[in-house]
């Protein structure tokens, strides 16, 4: 089977990548990196010939409210005709658990663009929604800083290391398509602060967090469901205590 994997070279695509090839299959990863662009089309009908199943883990190079829009639209509906045209059996997209919930959060409303057009395409698909990963815990604390002052939201987050991402994309790529969407979140589910704050101490960090009901998550105010999964998610394995340590010893 032909898998080709967009954004097949960042974060969780490499991951991904590496996972799909130890299971034997023939892998592409397509990305500007690698002559593939979905915004520009430029080398996407080559990459996608002869292609079974797409997965889309690509993401926008600018964050600002209009730019990331743009991105999803454009790349999904270029990406979506193409593959029509190779005749790819499943497309796979990677999105984020609570995308629906939080309209204020523009890469949030990006998103569900991106999923509407996959629904509409007609070509059978599987959505995978993941909660926050790991790895974005310190660009939280960052977005969330004034002074030596940490201002965050206590509702609850239930993070989830980007190796479990990897290894559940890969599990539904060569499964049949669902048609639907798929959740899958961290093994604990903890407050927004206090997961900050656990990362500030592994990190010898001396800002101070500060829990704050009203405080905007990216444009957001939380609730205990705004980045918490709904009911039976696939659940990952690795603990953030565990991805923490590992952190501290590199």
């Amino acid at each position: 089977m032909k898998i080709v994997v967009v954004g097949g070279t960042g974060l969780i695509g490499s991951k991904l990548v590496k996972h799909l090839r130890e299971g034997g299959h023939e892998v592409l990863p397509a990305s500007p990196n690698t002559g593939v662009n979905t915004i520009t089309r430029e080398g996407l009908a080559a990459a996608l010939d002869k292609a079974d199943i797409v997965v889309d883990v690509a993401n926008a190079p600018a964050w600002e409210d209009k730019a990331v829009l743009e991105f999803f639209e454009t790349s999904g509906r270029n990406l979506l005709a193409a593959e029509a045209a190779a005749g790819v059996r499943h497309h796979v997209a990677l999105s984020v658990v609570g995308v629906e919930r939080l309209p204020e959060n523009g890469y949030f409303r990006a998103k569900v663009a991106q999923e509407n057009l996959i629904k509409a395409s007609g070509i059978p698909y599987t959505i995978l929604r993941a909660t926050q990963f790991f790895e974005f815990v310190g660009g939280i604390a960052q977005s969330a800083t004034v002074g030596e002052e940490i201002r965050l939201s206590p509702a609850l987050i239930q993070p989830i290391a980007s190796d479990d991402v990897a290894a559940t994309l890969a599990d539904l790529a060569v499964a049949p398509p669902v048609n639907g969407t798929v959740e899958v979140a961290g093994p604990e589910a903890m407050p927004l602060d206090e997961l900050v704050r656990r990362f500030l101490r592994s990190t010898q960090d001396p800002r101070k967090v500060v829990p704050d009901v009203h405080a905007r998550y990216f444009g957001a105010v939380l609730d205990d469901q705004s980045l918490t999964p709904g009911k039976n998610p696939r659940v990952g394995v690795n603990r953030f205590e565990d991805w923490l340590g590992q952190q501290v010893a590199h």
